[in-house]
């Protein structure tokens, strides 16, 4: 992992709003669902993202929720690649599990501790995503993904509704934006 000192001007106001952005009752709550997931306890006396930057616990979660998605963990090594290449195959792995790609967090967000809160966010992505899989029967984390709601009308009460003239259509009683004016406009030459 590399070593980048502390930040200054606006990479400093970056960090501070990131880290402000974690919740640590999610943090706990992801912890939780790990355990239940991969039915194995995390050691607690670490730090959240120490315990998932080496990228282990997230293969050995998406191995327990669909088996054979991961196809190598590198367990004994402690080469910074190699465990950057746990994160990518968890990572890939989620993608293909049907995680919307922009709920995934980069590599560097994880390993190098650079934006904790989109990990959290990516894993109860993983949760919803989960939940709305059939195979799966597992543990549960976050709310349910919602599903399609589709209505039909009948042409009556379709016809019904073009006759309603709504507030922001323009029209309240009268009162209309001309003779309003804001100052002088804007010129532009060339």
């Amino acid at each position: 992992m590399a070593n980048h000192g502390k930040s200054y001007g606006l990479s400093a106001e970056l960090d501070k709003k990131r880290e402000e952005k974690r919740d640590p009752k999610q943090e706990e709550e992801v912890l939780d669902w790990i355990e239940a997931v991969i039915k194995q306890s995390l050691p607690r006396d670490q730090p959240y993202e120490d315990i998932l930057a080496d990228g282990i616990v997230l293969c050995d979660l998406m191995s327990a929720i669909k088996p054979g998605s991961i196809k190598k963990i590198n367990r004994t090594t402690r080469m910074p690649f190699k465990l950057m290449e746990n994160i990518g195959s968890f990572l890939e792995a989620a993608r293909v599990y049907g995680v919307p790609s922009c709920d995934l967090f980069q590599t560097v967000d994880l390993f190098e501790k650079k934006n904790i809160s989109q990990v959290t966010q990516c894993l109860f992505a993983l949760g919803r995503t989960c939940q709305a899989h059939p195979d799966y029967d597992g543990p549960t984390l976050g709310p349910k993904l919602s599903e399609e709601n589709r209505r039909q009308f009948t042409e009556e009460q379709l016809s019904a509704g073009k006759n309603v003239i709504g507030l922001q259509a323009g029209y309240n009683k009268g009162a209309s934006q001309a003779g309003m004016s804001f100052g002088k406009a804007r010129k532009i030459l060339d």
